[in-house]
């Protein structure tokens, strides 16, 4: 084979042009091949979050950004929001692009009604969480690692029924919220 042959033009042991040229190509193959499982990934990803808007990634509910326009007058947002009187969220970054914020929910604690532009977010700690919002009340159990993206949240308010710490992180990209 001919990339076995040692002191050739293809000896990818060494520093040769031909072996740069073939770890190009294998890196682009799969690069290609990562390209491809996603776009093949994403349709199926969105068609399920069409049929269920709850994501399948353990997300938050997901409401689409017309609606959140309409009905989160006069709410704070969900950074501002607290409980009681406490912060629950603390502003971690934030540039012209982008805010990203820590959520940490106490057993017992959460996060009086707010809205929520579109936003990513991310599950640091699982845990059990009573949601309230237009549609009712429900219990979610959200595991580590969970992720989600949303639309926006027109409103809803959380309470930790669980018996562990709740931690969330949102990413919220400001191109979206307008």
């Amino acid at each position: 084979m001919f990339w076995k042959r040692g002191g050739s033009r293809f000896d990818l042991a060494g520093n040769s042009l031909g072996g740069w040229i073939v770890r190009i190509l294998i890196l682009a193959l799969l690069a290609l091949g990562i390209i491809v499982m996603v776009r093949l990934w994403l349709p199926a990803a969105v068609a399920q979050e069409e049929e269920n808007p709850i994501p399948f990634s353990g997300g938050a509910l997901v409401m689409k950004k017309a609606d959140a326009e309409s009905e989160n007058a006069g709410l704070p947002h969900a950074i501002d929001a607290g409980w009681k009187g406490e912060k629950v969220c603390e502003l971690l970054f934030e540039n012209d692009e982008t805010r990203v914020a820590r959520c940490t929910f106490a057993p017992g604690v959460g996060h009086e009604r707010h809205y929520h532009p579109p936003h990513f977010g991310y599950i640091l700690k699982g845990g059990t969480m009573r949601i309230t919002d237009a549609s009712g009340t429900q219990e979610r159990t959200f595991d580590d690692g969970a992720t989600w993206w949303s639309d926006g949240v027109p409103w809803h308010e959380v309470v930790n029924v669980g018996d562990a710490e709740s931690v969330y992180l949102i990413f919220e990209p400001k191109s979206a919220a307008q």
